[in-house]
């Protein structure tokens, strides 16, 4: 199913709840350019490749593109978070429960990017939708489990692969130039890291923006009373609105991300910043390929852990890793209650 911007349009003007489901899914969207995307440009960052401003406009553009081709070429994504969760036939119950879902993820991101915790923004939406849809049903029965299976498999192959990846990726740099005079390398890396960064905002927007669209689109379609729409196709005009949209959010507020994980868990050098970015490009590649919904968040900072380790263990601060694995255990629980406590209470009052 096509929406042009013009019935999108005609659509608001007719509708006042599209309106307020519009806002809340483009303030989660906002949400994510300043807790995810600073996740892509903070290795360049901090090793001084790029200057913070420049990241930015990089990452902004890269996000569009990462968009705009991989949606053209390969929805799964935005398909299997759309088909995640069935709020049930009632269109108007959906569209609150979608709303209460929307509003738990903002207050559960913003909270932990207050924290400088680098917390995953599409396990938060995962959890906040799962959590609205339990609310709704009154019990699992409006879970798709074979698509949250898929989320399950994106989870393992963010940590897990995320973290190989990044090991060996540096250990083979390393070989191929340990005969090569550190100095001389230096402006290599310092120039790959740019290509690097522009690369993982790329695959943040091939995933996170498909993910946020899904939702978008699931919206529109509950505010037009349609809760059975099986497939659909995503406008330019969606990509473009999320593109910028997600990259206000990054240069809103995105250095305390940026220090959190370019910074304080492992202190880089160009070419190990190079190799965690290439590491993470990598897995995100191979996710988006297969439809998985993984998270930036996890796949990028455990591949940076991955570099870090592969030095020496004790390089890696282990203290602020800690806190980011509580953050993403707990998003989980912590954002799925929140988001169906949210609709329990979005039901009564409306």
């Amino acid at each position: 199913m096509q929406i042009s911007f013009i019935d999108f349009l005609n659509d608001l003007s007719a509708n006042p709840i599209l309106i307020v489901t519009t806002l809340l899914t483009l303030g989660v969207i906002l949400v994510n350019g300043w807790t995810d995307a600073p996740n892509a440009i903070a290795t360049s960052i901090s090793t001084r490749s790029i200057k913070p401003r420049n990241a930015i406009v990089l990452a902004s553009f890269f996000n569009f593109l990462g968009v705009l081709v991989m949606t053209t070429l390969n929805s799964l994504v935005a398909q299997t978070i759309y088909n995640m969760v069935d709020f049930g036939g009632d269109s108007k119950k959906a569209l609150i429960a979608l709303c209460a879902a929307l509003i738990s993820i903002v207050l559960w991101s913003t909270t932990s990017w207050w924290f400088g915790i680098p917390t995953s923004e599409s396990h938060a939406l995962i959890a906040g939708i799962t959590g609205a849809a339990i609310a709704i049903h009154r019990g699992l029965g409006g879970i798709n489990l074979r698509e949250w299976a898929n989320v399950v498999y994106g989870l393992i192959l963010s940590l897990v692969l995320g973290f190989i990846t990044g090991w060996v990726t540096v250990k083979l740099i390393g070989r191929i130039f340990r005969k090569v005079n550190r100095t001389k390398t230096t402006p290599l890396f310092k120039n790959a890291q740019v290509l690097g960064s522009a690369g993982m905002a790329f695959m943040h927007g091939a995933q996170d923006g498909q993910k946020f669209m899904g939702v978008f689109m699931l919206g529109v379609f509950l505010a037009k009373g349609q809760s059975d729409v099986p497939e659909f196709n995503i406008p330019l005009w969606l990509i473009v609105i999320c593109s910028a949209v997600m990259a206000f959010g990054t240069s809103v507020g995105g250095y305390r991300i940026i220090k959190s994980v370019g910074m304080d868990m492992v202190k880089l050098e160009k070419y190990q910043g190079f190799s965690a970015d290439l590491a993470g490009i990598i897995c995100l590649l191979i996710a988006s390929v297969f439809g998985l919904p993984v998270s930036t968040t996890h796949t990028k900072t455990t591949a940076i852990m991955g570099v870090g380790a592969a030095k020496r263990v004790s390089s890696v601060n282990w203290g602020v890793v800690r806190e980011m694995l509580s953050a993403w255990v707990l998003a989980f629980p912590g954002c799925g209650l929140l988001g169906f406590l949210m609709t329990m209470l979005f039901m009564k009052l409306f």
